[in-house]
C-alpha cells in the first residue's frame, strides 16, 4: 500500500518543485521509499510502503518498449491475482523484470488497455499515464477500498490519493460551499463527493479518463440486483470456500503481516482462517492483536471491556501469537492526537473518540507487523447490523442506520442559525440522497417481492454508503502509521455472491450473520461462534463528553472561529449564561465532535466559506 500524487497540463510545462511537494504529502502513507517521473504533460508521484517485492517494485514504474506499447503507472494498493495474470501475460509474450504486482498491472494495461480493471482482484488505486496517447486514466477497486481524489483545472487535472496533495498545488484553493458543508452535517455519504469545492473522489468500481478533450468518468463495476439459485448447504459451502481462497489470497506478504482480532465473529472468523492456511502451509504460527481498554463500552449489556476474554479464547483455540495492546480513553482527547486524526483525514468526522482509537491502536500495531487482515465489511456482507435486521429501519423511507440511530446525531438545530439550517436543509438533502441510491440498484425491477427488493436495496445501502465510511476510515487511520491493512469481506467476489442471497437465508436461524456462522462453525469455539453482534465500542467515559462540552462552550464565548457567524444567537446566550452546561441539552457526542473538528478544519486547511 502506498500513496500516489500527480499533475496532468496539457499547455504548460510541469513545475517539478509542485509535483515533489504534492507528492511528499503523501509521506506517511508510504515512508519506505518516493519517486517522481515527468513527461510533456505530466508528472506521477509516488511514496511506497514496501510490501512486495521489497527491492525490485520501485515506482513510477515505466514501459517504452515500442510505439503503441509505452506508458508510466504509479499505483497503491495491492492485486491478489497479480501471480495468475503475470503466468496469462508470459504467455502471452510479456517478459518482466520483479517478483511485483506493480508491473503486472503496468503490463495487463499495455496488454488490454483501459478495460483491463475488471481482471484485477484487490484493492487499488492507480493512475496510468499512456504516452502514445497522451491520456490518463484513474481507477479505483470496485468496493472504493482504497481512496483516490482529483480535480480538474481548466488545461488538465490535479490528483493524489488523499486531498492533501490536490491541496499542495497552488492553483487548488480549499473552499467550503453550502454542498460540501451538507456532505458534512449529514450522515449519508454521496460516492463522489469530496467536500472540498472543486475537488471528487473516483468512485468505487469506476475510472476516470484525462485527455486533451477533457475529463471523463465511467463505471467499469456495479452491484446488479439478480436471482439466487444455491441452496441453503451449497451457499454455505460457497461462503467457506470463497473466503478460504480469499484469505490465503490476501496473505500474501514479504513482511510481517497480523490479524486484527476484537473477539467477534468477523475478526475471529478471519484469525480462523489465516491460522488454518498457516498451519497448512507449514509456517507456523499467525499473529494477531486486540485491544484491552476498560474506558470502551460496546452495549450496555456487553461491552468492548469484555472482547479481551473472546480475542484470548479464539487465539488459545487457533494457537495464534496473540498480543493485547494498551488503549485508554483520556488518551482520545490529546490535543496532538486529534490534530493527527484530522491532518490524516483532511476532514471534519463526527466520531472522534473512533478514528483517534484507531490511530492509536495502527500505531501501535506498526511497531511489529507492516499488513493487518480486518474485519471491516463483515457486516454489511451478511446482515449483522441491527438496523438490518429491525423491520421499522429497514422499510423507513431513509437510510436504516439513519432512522435508528437520529437521536446519536441530534444538535445542528441548536448550534447553527436558522438561516443556515432552512439554506442547507439536510432533511432534503438526506432524501435526495436515499432516493438516488436506490434508484442505482432498481431490485424492484427484478424482485418480485416487494419485502425482498427493500432488504436488497438495504444491502445495497450498506456496501456502497455505509462501508464507504469505515473505509475511510480505516484507510486514514492505518496509513498515516504506515500500515497497510485488508479487508477479506471487501473482496467482490464474496460481495457479488452473496448480495443476491435472500435475507430468508441470510438470517436463517434467527441470527445475526447466520451464512457465516455456519459456515466458520468448525473453526470457532462455540462461545464466539454464538457471541451476540456489539457496536463498535465507544467511550463510556462521561469526562470525554464533559471536555468536549468544555472545549466548544470556549470555543461559543470567544469570537474568532470562522463558524462564528453561524453560531445560533440562541447557543451564544445559553452558554454565556450557563458555561459548558448549556451544551447538554439537545446536543449529542457526534455534534460536539462535529462541530469542533469543523473549526479545527477551517482553520487549519484555512478553508474559505462560501455559501
Amino acid at each position: 500500500m502506498c500513496g500516489i500524487a500527480g499533475w496532468v497540463d496539457f499547455a504548460r510545462p510541469i513545475d517539478h518543485d509542485v509535483a515533489r511537494a504534492m507528492t511528499a504529502t503523501m509521506a506517511r502513507r508510504g515512508p519506505d521509499a518516493d519517486g517522481l517521473w515527468t513527461g510533456d504533460h505530466v508528472a506521477l508521484g509516488h511514496r511506497r510502503l514496501s510490501v512486495i517485492d521489497i527491492e525490485g517494485g520501485c515506482q513510477p514504474m515505466v514501459a517504452e518498449e515500442r510505439p503503441g506499447a509505452r506508458a508510466a503507472l504509479t499505483y497503491s494498493g495491492e492485486t491478489y491475482n497479480f501471480q495468475e495474470l503475470r503466468a496469462q501475460l508470459t504467455s502471452l509474450g510479456h517478459h518482466f523484470t520483479t517478483r511485483s504486482d506493480t508491473e503486472v498491472v503496468l503490463r495487463a494495461y499495455l496488454q488490454w488497455g483501459a478495460g483491463f480493471a475488471t481482471r484485477l482482484e484487490g484493492i487499488y488505486a492507480f493512475a496510468v499515464w499512456d504516452m502514445d496517447r497522451e491520456e490518463l486514466l484513474l481507477v479505483r477497486d470496485r468496493m472504493g477500498v482504497k481512496p483516490l481524489y482529483y480535480a480538474e483545472t481548466s488545461r488538465g487535472v490535479l490528483f493524489g490519493s488523499e486531498p492533501k496533495a490536490i491541496l499542495a498545488h497552488p492553483a487548488f484553493e480549499p473552499v467550503l460551499d453550502a454542498e460540501g458543508l451538507r456532505d458534512i452535517l449529514s450522515v449519508a455519504k454521496v460516492p463522489g463527493n469530496a467536500v472540498f469545492r472543486g475537488m471528487r473522489e473516483v468512485p468505487a468500481g469506476c475510472a476516470v479518463r484525462v485527455g486533451r478533450a477533457g475529463v471523463s468518468e465511467h463505471r467499469y463495476w456495479q452491484l446488479e440486483a439478480g436471482e439466487h439459485t444455491d441452496s441453503l448447504d451449497t451457499t454455505i459451502r460457497t461462503v467457506r470456500d470463497l473466503l478460504e481462497h480469499i484469505v490465503e489470497q490476501q496473505m500474501v506478504s514479504d513482511v510481517p503481516l497480523c490479524t486484527l482480532l476484537s473477539g467477534g465473529l468477523d475478526s475471529s472468523s478471519l484469525t480462523a482462517l489465516a491460522a488454518h492456511a498457516t498451519r497448512e502451509k507449514g509456517l507456523g504460527r499467525i499473529r494477531s492483536c486486540s485491544v484491552s481498554d476498560p474506558d470502551l463500552d460496546g452495549t450496555a449489556g456487553e461491552g468492548a471491556n469484555e472482547d479481551h476474554v473472546y480475542a484470548r479464547l479464539l487465539a488459545e483455540h487457533v494457537g495464534s501469537d496473540h498480543s493485547e495492546l494498551p488503549l485508554r480513553a483520556p488518551d482520545l482527547l490529546d490535543p496532538a492526537l486529534r490534530d493527527s486524526v484530522l491532518r490524516a483525514y483532511d476532514l471534519p468526522i463526527a466520531k472522534g473518540d473512533e478514528h483517534a482509537s484507531l490511530h492509536l491502536l495502527f500505531s501501535i500495531v506498526r511497531q511489529h507487523s507492516t499488513v493487518a487482515l480486518s474485519g471491516e465489511c463483515g457486516d454489511e456482507v451478511f446482515g449483522g447490523y441491527r438496523w438490518q435486521r429491525d423491520p421499522d429501519a429497514v422499510f423507513s423511507t431513509t437510510f436504516p442506520w439513519v432512522h435508528e440511530g437520529r437521536a446519536n446525531y441530534r444538535g445542528n438545530e441548536v448550534v447553527f442559525t436558522p438561516d443556515l439550517l432552512a439554506k442547507l436543509d439536510l432533511a432534503a438533502y438526506e432524501q435526495d440522497c436515499h432516493s438516488t441510491a436506490v434508484a442505482e440498484i432498481a431490485a424492484h425491477r427484478t424482485v418480485d417481492d416487494p419485502a425482498e427488493a427493500r432488504y436488497r436495496e438495504v444491502t445495497y445501502l450498506a456496501l456502497t454508503r455505509h462501508a464507504q465510511v469505515l473505509f475511510d476510515r480505516k484507510d486514514r487511520m492505518s496509513m498515516a502509521c504506515g500500515l497497510e491493512v485488508r479487508v477479506p469481506f471487501a473482496d467482490h467476489r464474496l460481495v457479488e455472491y452473496t448480495f443476491n442471497v435472500p435475507w430468508a437465508m441470510k438470517s436463517f436461524d434467527g441470527r445475526e450473520k447466520s451464512l457465516l456462522r455456519a459456515a466458520m462453525r468448525d473453526l470457532l469455539p462455540e462461545a464466539v461462534a454464538q457471541r451476540v453482534k456489539t457496536p463498535y465500542p465507544s467511550i463510556r467515559a462521561e469526562a470525554y463528553n464533559r471536555t468536549l462540552r468544555e472545549r466548544l462552550a470556549l470555543l461559543v464565548r470567544g469570537s474568532s472561529s470562522p463558524l462564528d457567524p453561524f453560531f445560533a444567537p440562541a447557543l451564544k446566550a445559553a452558554v454565556r449564561a450557563e458555561g459548558p452546561a448549556a451544551l447538554e441539552r439537545g446536543m449529542s457526542r457526534a455534534a460536539l465532535e462535529t462541530t469542533l473538528q469543523l473549526d479545527a478544519w477551517l482553520r487549519a486547511y484555512d478553508v474559505d466559506i462560501v455559501l
